[in-house]
């Protein structure tokens, strides 16, 4: 009941999240290839009126790709988004969207000038109405239509190269699943023909920074939708885990006692509805997902293939994780040895950081242990624990982050995977994000993880220190002002005594104040000192 309450006062509220936006997604646009919107502040393309920023020219990178994919114009994410558009809003100083309309992360207040830092935190610590408010969020997304992004339900050349759009609505929540389904795809290369050796978010150095950005954006338009701007992902640690700790009906859904590959009916989840799962029928057909709902989340924890996932990870495995100084290395794919990156995401040996094809360990182990909808790549975010699992995937890559001080510089300027490079924009967001921008420390970017404010040595390092060199700067300033204060304290002090006490000899007799008795004296200080 408390549930369903929740969620009708939630219902009110409108969002925005992010793909097309929906004021590009005419004809006009897509043969233009210009997407500048106006924002509703000023009514002026990209809030140019109000300096908040101007439509560009995109800059693509010009370093080269590795060798993984041999084509060249026969898919559309290739140089995004150039196929698509090539001028879009270039934000300035603290402002961010598509057309300039929000601040960015870590940002806040009217310009965005205020500084904010939330926090991320266990589930588990999440008191009962706190995790109650979660699971309202998230049925709220999935049945609130995004007013502002729309997707695109064929290529390009499928919509006569812009001349006849083709684009769907589609609610907050499924439109990230649509964004992970889109950049994993296969391509398409006409008849019967399909490459599947791609994929613009996984299996090469751009699978973190991309992951954190999608969380980034889900957590805003959620921030957003609600109303509620303190709102933050909550995370599972699931080292040393035996099984599946919120596969319950009071958490994240409980199995069905009649069919264990759907969840319970008591599940919060059990009446959701999936998308983009049918990967084999879009290759047939050469067309994309569109966004028509599949059928039942699908889950049974732990009845997976224990010979290619033996076990969920350890502490011990992140640790070995996080000991390994490379980001990446080699060809920068799945086969990369002695790769933070590539051992985290589960295609490298938690025990020795080689490549290892025959088993998905990590990152890649909690989505086969699940068994159903997360076990395949691209509809995996259907299902909302995947938004916990790459939280705490998030945490360990900051765990990095912090532990090695990488320069930008060691994420890959070039030779990495098609869209993977530093320089290059992640598919398929608009406004355009930089791979090499979200190799940063989350805190640059507004947010942190309970359990590493709790155990950061450097905290007070990074945070603190410098505000107090800061005031060091200026102490000579404070001291000065301190010791005229008091000078001019105890010259102003002084005239006044004289001057009372002038006019106190002037004061005939009969009205000198009387003297207090000695108990009231005593009782005037206690009720002064209360």
């Amino acid at each position: 009941m408390l549930l369903a309450a929740l969620y009708c006062l939630l219902w009110s509220f409108q969002t925005s999240a992010g793909h097309f936006p929906r004021a590009c997604a005419s004809s006009k646009n897509l043969m233009e290839k210009e997407c500048c919107p106006p924002w509703e502040g000023d009514g002026s393309p990209c809030g140019q009126l109000s300096g908040r920023g101007s439509c560009q020219d995109i800059n693509l990178s010009k370093a080269p790709p590795g060798p993984q994919f041999p084509f060249t114009g026969v898919d559309d994410r290739e140089s995004w988004p150039s196929v698509f558009y090539n001028r879009t809003c270039q934000c300035f100083d603290n402002f961010m969207g598509f057309n300039c309309g929000n601040c960015k992360f870590g940002f806040r207040g009217p310009n965005c000038r205020e500084r904010r830092l939330l926090v991320r935190r266990n589930i588990f610590d999440l008191s009962v109405p706190e995790k109650n408010k979660f699971l309202a969020y998230l049925t709220l997304a999935k049945h609130t239509t995004s007013p502002d992004y729309v997707i695109p339900t064929g290529t390009y050349g499928q919509m006569n190269n812009g001349s006849t759009p083709m684009f769907n609505d589609i609610n907050v929540y499924d439109l990230f699943v649509w964004m992970h389904y889109y950049v994993s795809r296969d391509t398409l290369l006409g008849g019967s023909e399909i490459w599947k050796d791609i994929d613009f978010a996984h299996e090469a150095p751009g699978f973190l920074p991309w992951h954190r950005l999608f969380l980034l954006l889900w957590e805003q338009e959620i921030q957003k939708l609600t109303g509620d701007e303190n709102f933050t992902i909550p995370y599972w640690d699931w080292r040393d885990a035996d099984n599946c700790e919120i596969c319950t009906d009071e958490y994240m859904g409980g199995r069905d006692p009649v069919n264990p590959n759907l969840l319970s009916p008591a599940s919060f989840f059990s009446s959701w509805q999936i998308i983009c799962s049918r990967l084999e029928e879009y290759n047939r057909r050469q067309v994309l997902c569109d966004g028509t709902s599949e059928g039942p989340l699908l889950r049974n924890p732990g009845n997976h293939d224990p010979a290619r996932t033996p076990r969920l990870p350890s502490s011990a495995d992140v640790e070995f994780c996080l000991s390994l100084t490379q980001y990446d290395s080699g060809a920068m794919d799945k086969a990369a040895n002695f790769s933070f990156r590539n051992t985290l995401e589960g295609f490298a040996s938690p025990l020795t950081g080689i490549a290892d094809a025959s088993q998905s360990s990590m990152h890649n182990a909690l989505h086969i242990f699940m068994n159903g909808t997360m076990s395949q790549v691209q509809g995996s975010a259907n299902d909302p624990i995947f938004l916990l699992h790459h939280a705490f995937v998030d945490s360990i890559f900051e765990q990095w982050l912090r532990r090695h001080h990488p320069l930008q510089e060691v994420y890959p300027e070039a030779n990495a995977p098609i869209g993977h490079n530093r320089e290059s924009y992640m598919v398929p967001f608009i406004p355009l994000y930089r791979n090499g921008d979200f190799f940063i420390s989350s805190r640059d970017l507004g947010y942190d993880y309970s359990y590493l404010q709790d155990s950061d040595p450097d905290f007070f390092q990074d945070y603190i220190k410098p505000y107090l060199e800061q005031a060091s700067q200026i102490w000579p300033w404070l001291v000065g002002a301190a010791l005229v204060g008091s000078v001019l304290t105890a010259v102003l002090g002084g005239l006044t005594r004289r001057l009372c006490r002038r006019k106190r000899k002037q004061l005939p007799e009969e009205k000198e104040p009387l003297l207090m008795e000695k108990e009231d004296y005593h009782s005037l200080l206690y009720q002064s000192h209360l």
